[in-house]
């Protein structure tokens, strides 16, 4: 995916955020973490002002006042209004920002205009689910948009930090609906990923759309055979930028 489609994805998917947050009510629990709808909202408006920032000043650190207020916002009857604005200010920086920007990232990427594109193409994706299943059933994704979260995932948080998972083990991602395989390897000082088939100890199968959010530990459709003690230490892994 380009940077253009990932802009694209990042606009749909935050109107979607929130339609289904105006829908849940902000006192509504989010099943995937501690937050109710009021709390995850706040978050993804906080990290769309830190990061038009960090692009619109090219700033090498992504250190300035909009990161310390992530996590803040107005009171309920603003909020929503707030999140859109925030929405549409970062879409409108990323469709300005110049191909050649430079500033700080956190993953490997072509560039970081790349990256500021993808990176908040899937926060908003996967805060979207949460929205949306904190009052039923969450919307399917688009199997090439899912098929690049589980990159994302594995290429780039995954690699990005060191494993705490002593046992050695592999997870077998089998997606049946056209997306790529994916073989995970648990164990050492990092998690090894490929992107092939072979043979586990544990298979994910399913949905792309729901092996996507298998790995991101959210609610998901995906079919989980083999090792359950293996699969479980999947659910102890955090995601850092750092």
């Amino acid at each position: 995916m380009d940077v253009q489609q990932h802009v694209e994805h990042l606009a749909t998917e935050g109107e979607r955020l929130a339609t289904a947050a105006e829908r849940s009510g902000w006192d509504a629990p989010v099943a995937a973490c501690e937050w109710d709808v009021r709390a995850l909202v706040t978050h993804v408006g906080g990290i769309y002002r830190w990061a038009a920032a960090t692009i619109a000043t090219a700033s090498r650190d992504g250190d300035d006042a909009t990161s310390r207020t992530v996590g803040t916002g107005p009171g309920d009857d603003e909020l929503l209004d707030w999140f859109r604005t925030g929405h549409a200010a970062l879409v409108a920086t990323l469709d300005a920002a110049p191909a050649d920007l430079d500033c700080v990232t956190f993953l490997p990427a072509p560039s970081p205009l790349a990256f500021w594109a993808r990176r908040q193409a899937h926060e908003t994706a996967i805060h979207r689910a949460d929205a949306e299943s904190a009052s039923g059933a969450i919307t399917p994704f688009e199997v090439t948009f899912a098929q690049d979260g589980i990159a994302e995932m594995l290429q780039g948080f995954a690699r990005n930090r060191r494993n705490p998972i002593p046992a050695v083990g592999a997870i077998a991602l089998r997606p049946d609906d056209g997306g790529s395989p994916w073989l995970v390897t648990l164990g050492g000082e990092r998690i090894v990923a490929v992107e092939s088939d072979g043979e586990a100890q544990v298979v994910v199968a399913g949905r792309t759309s729901d092996i996507y959010l298998w790995l991101w530990n959210r609610p998901s459709g995906a079919e989980v055979t083999g090792d359950a003690d293996l699969a479980k230490q999947w659910r102890t892994i955090r995601v850092r930028w750092v």
